[in-house]
């Protein structure tokens, strides 16, 4: 299994949604979505998702490289991939994914945004002027909302 990138998540992401239904996710959203699920792979397996660092943005956490790449989409839906590598993702990885995009793909760009902004990751991070998310702050936060089952 080789290293996952933002962008390999992102492509996962933008895989789901189902255009002909009318769905499918914005750059905002797309942020938000790769926010969650670094925030919860790192809570449950003490290691990130991707190695690419998340920005605390007015309108929440972002991944610069990925927000460039796909600005000109404005507000807009990005146009879905239907071809990519789904071997580069292990069972865990996959389950994750499909898991954040489960509690989290049912809400709108915004909604996501105003969760973030509650959230001590990204408020903690904009208020300092920090710039970046830490992982640390990522991790302590996301295993708070964690369930044991013991």
């Amino acid at each position: 299994m080789c290293k996952l990138s933002a962008q390999d998540v992102a492509n996962y992401f933008l895989s789901l949604p189902d255009e002909e239904a009318g769905d499918s996710i914005s750059n905002l959203k797309l942020q938000k979505l790769c926010y969650y699920a670094q925030g919860f792979h790192l809570a449950f397996f003490d290691k990130p998702l991707f190695d690419d660092q998340i920005e605390a943005w007015q309108h929440g956490p972002v991944i610069r490289h990925l927000y460039h790449k796909y600005k000109e989409h404005g507000a807009l839906g990005i146009p879905a991939i239907k071809k990519f590598d789904l071997s580069i993702y292990s069972k865990k990885v996959h389950e994750l994914l499909d898991e954040i995009y489960k509690l989290y793909g049912q809400y709108s760009a915004l909604r996501l945004s105003q969760f973030t902004h509650l959230e001590p990751p990204w408020k903690e991070a904009y208020e300092r002027g920090a710039g970046l998310i830490s992982h640390k702050s990522m991790k302590d936060y996301f295993k708070t909302l964690i369930v044991k089952n013991d």
